[in-house]
């Protein structure tokens, strides 16, 4: 089979590799469609350290169809077509012994630490694959995006009638800000940059209320004024969903008293500088959402019955061939998702 392969940062190679053996409890899954985000490019430069193995294939958001089942595998057929859970914990570690397994130490990641979705074919623990019905192959690849925006979502802890300010209108902050708006919250608000990503916002109906911020930075200033004026009290929750820690930074400065800050991308090495007094006297607490643990079966449910609207999210679809240039077109501002094929 065909695969991505990377022998070292930012070096790869289109290589013929065996196709993988399928264990007792595994899944083979013939690989339709695979996304491709931000986090793939942080492995692909060799950002994640000792967190990503090489050589590796990358690949994470997968989309397929069961191609063969190990024998101790019950409930799915051949053809079926499935979503998988890239994640693995180990149940050992002293985080999952305490009951943290979002913080697992040994988590085992398809596209980091073993071959993932960017080839053929792929196997994959039984438990961790979700059949899809109703949503088409290219759409599906939002489902594990969609998953880790619930984990998000779950810690913010929403109470019903909450008030929400999202910050960046990518794949990810359009899944939280659509989670929020489906499960309690009064009112939800997206900030980003005018252009295509908002107008897909909107014709997702992600959010109820635009905040369609001027490029120019000295107008979007104003605009965060007026913005400031018109929302004095701040908001319950405020998620930071565009990976910039200069926004990030700023972005307390709209939470209540008493409300969540969420830290939701990967930062790289940027600063954050917040008065220690404000969080102290407005009580405001701090938290951070990586990945997801088991939100795999509510993002299948949320997308293959339509209750979230993906339709015309994937904006772009390259093969393995064009990847490279699928690499460089998430750089683009004329981008929303992005998917590869075999």
């Amino acid at each position: 089979m065909q695969a991505v392969c990377y022998s070292a940062p930012n070096t790869f190679e289109i290589k013929s590799v065996p196709v993988p053996e399928v264990g007792e409890d595994e899944i083979l899954v013939k690989v339709s469609f695979c996304g491709i985000c931000g986090s793939d490019r942080h492995v692909i430069e060799g950002n994640l350290g000792p967190q990503s193995q090489w050589p590796i294939t990358p690949g994470h958001e997968i989309v397929g169809r069961v191609a063969r089942t190990g024998r101790g595998v019950k409930g799915f057929l051949e053809g079926d077509r499935v979503v998988v859970d890239p994640l693995s914990r180990c149940d050992q570690c002293f985080f999952c012994r305490r009951g943290k397994p979002i913080q697992c130490i040994e988590m085992k990641v398809l596209g980091w630490t073993s071959p993932g979705g960017f080839s053929e074919y792929v196997t994959v623990a039984a438990k961790n694959v979700f059949k899809i019905f109703n949503v088409t192959d290219e759409e599906a690849t939002l489902i594990e995006p969609t998953a880790c925006a619930i984990h998000a979502v779950d810690q913010l802890d929403l109470k019903v009638g909450s008030e929400v300010l999202i910050l960046g209108a990518g794949p990810s902050g359009l899944m939280i800000s659509r989670i929020c708006k489906v499960n309690g919250a009064t009112r939800v608000v997206l900030a980003s940059n005018k252009g295509m990503k908002m107008d897909m916002a909107k014709q997702v109906n992600a959010a109820d209320e635009y905040l369609e911020l001027e490029r120019d930075q000295s107008e979007a200033k104003e605009q965060w004024k007026a913005f400031k004026k018109a929302n004095p009290y701040g908001f319950d929750a405020v998620v930071e969903a565009t990976g910039s820690s200069d926004i990030a930074n700023d972005a307390i400065n709209y939470v209540r008293r008493g409300g969540t800050l969420e830290l939701y991308g990967f930062y790289g090495a940027g600063l954050v500088h917040w008065a220690p007094s404000k969080i102290f006297g407005d009580e405001i607490r701090i938290v951070g959402a990586l990945g997801q643990h088991r939100a795999f079966p509510r993002a299948v449910a949320y997308i293959d019955s339509g209750k979230i609207n993906v339709k015309g999210l994937v904006t772009n679809v390259y093969n393995h061939q064009q990847f490279q240039e699928a690499v460089d077109k998430l750089e683009s501002r004329q981008v929303m998702k992005i998917a590869v094929r075999p």
